[in-house]
Formats: C-alpha cells, sequence, structure tokens
C-alpha cells in the first residue's frame, strides 16, 4: 500500500515538491495556517516540514509533532546555518557547541518523534534566487559557496522517500564550492546584475558525502557556477 505524504509549506520549495512527488504517490500540500487540528492532513504516512523559521516556529513544530500518528515519519527541512561557528570542511558529525533557532528545532523534533529525517539544505538557488541578485546588498564575504539547487532538493527527498530512509540527518548540498565573488562575477555577466565588492573570506565548506554514499546520488546541478545555465 501507498504510503500518504502531507507536506507542510506550499511556497517556493514545498509547492513544487509536492506537485513532483504527487506524480507517483498521493499527496496534500498545506500552509501552516490552514491545518487545523482536526484535519484528515495528520493521519498522512509522511509530514514533510517545509516551512520558514518565523512566526513561533518552535510552537509549530510542537503542535506538529503532537497532532501526527505515532508511526508517522517527520522529513524536516533544516539549514547548514547549524554549521555557522565553523570555518573548515564541516560535516553531520560536528559538534555544534552555538546552537541557533534552526537546531534548537532538530533537537526539539527528535526528542518528540521516532522517525526523524533532518535535511541540512544549503543555500537554495534556481529559477529567481540568483546569486548575486540581492536587494541592498552591495558587499559581500567572499569564500567557498555551499549553495544547492532546488531541483537536486526535490530529487534528494524523493528518492529518500522512495528508499524508504526514515531517520538520520544529511547534508544537502552541491558538491562544488567554487568562491562566491566567481558566482557573482558570473551571474552579473549573465544577468546584467551589478557586481558588488567582496571583504573578507570564510572557509566554511559543507560536505555532502553522506547523502551521496547513502542514495548513490548524482547531482543535476553539482556545480554553483552553472546552477542558472538553463536561464541564461
Amino acid at each position: 500500500m501507498s504510503k500518504k505524504i502531507g507536506v507542510i509549506g506550499c511556497g517556493w520549495l514545498g509547492q513544487p515538491l509536492a506537485e513532483e512527488l504527487s506524480k507517483n504517490l498521493s499527496v496534500e500540500c498545506f500552509s501552516r495556517e490552514n491545518t487545523k487540528d482536526d484535519s484528515s492532513f495528520w493521519k498522512n504516512d509522511i509530514i514533510v516540514i517545509a516551512i520558514n523559521t518565523k512566526d513561533n516556529y518552535l510552537q509549530t513544530l510542537q503542535k506538529i509533532a503532537k497532532l501526527t500518528k505515532p508511526t508517522c515519519n517527520i522529513i524536516l527541512m533544516s539549514s547548514t546555518s547549524v554549521y555557522r561557528e565553523f570555518d573548515k570542511e564541516v560535516d553531520e558529525s560536528a559538534e555544534i557547541t552555538k546552537p541557533a533557532l534552526q537546531k534548537e528545532a532538530e533537537d526539539l523534533i527528535l526528542s518528540l518523534k521516532k522517525n526523524v529525517l533532518i535535511l541540512r539544505l544549503g543555500g537554495l538557488m534556481g529559477d529567481d534566487r540568483i546569486s548575486g541578485k540581492w536587494k541592498n546588498i552591495s558587499t559581500f564575504s567572499d569564500g567557498p559557496v555551499n549553495y544547492i539547487h532546488k531541483i537536486d532538493v526535490i530529487n534528494i527527498t524523493k528518492k529518500m522517500i522512495e528508499e524508504g530512509v526514515t531517520c538520520g540527518i544529511y547534508n544537502l548540498v552541491a558538491p562544488m564550492h567554487p568562491l562566491r565573488s566567481e558566482v557573482h562575477k558570473k551571474n552579473s555577466e549573465d544577468f546584467g546584475l551589478t557586481l558588488g565588492t567582496f571583504e573578507g573570506m570564510t572557509k566554511r565548506i559543507v560536505l555532502c558525502d553522506a547523502l551521496v554514499k547513502k542514495l548513490n546520488y548524482s547531482f543535476l546541478y553539482p556545480d554553483p557556477l552553472d546552477m542558472w545555465k538553463q536561464q541564461s
């Protein structure tokens, strides 16, 4: 019997994810506001949480954990921002000593549910999200980027579900890490953007080896320099 999936957060990532999963699975997509306590939505076998960290984020996660059935598998879209204290290569085994909101959210869900899959997303790119196209920002810190294309996030999530991966923490980051200045320069030429200035240099590189090994996954967009090649 095919598992039923609920996606909470029908935005830039959640909506196309739900649409892709719907091709072969039973999927419902709801905003965080319209999932009522008595809704049949909570009977889904898998709940994908793809919401931002605003508006009582931790309280929302606690409510979700309470309303889902005991056997429900939670997939939490988290962020590589949990590694902000590091300035070197880092993977999922890193001991995080300065937890911020996103890490608190991970720990909360892990404490409340048994089957939890945490996907730590790098900087989401693709479509209208073009690195270097930022309003009111002209000065950037340089360093290796940790980006991932939206289509790769969708494909990875789909494959995780298809292969029955229900637990663990995985970094979803493209395997190549050009400098931010290199990406911005290329995009400024391709899209006619104003090239900002760069100060300082970070060295953080978030590794995706665990993900690649688990799924034998090949990225559709492995190089952030080419994440907009179909748009240029």
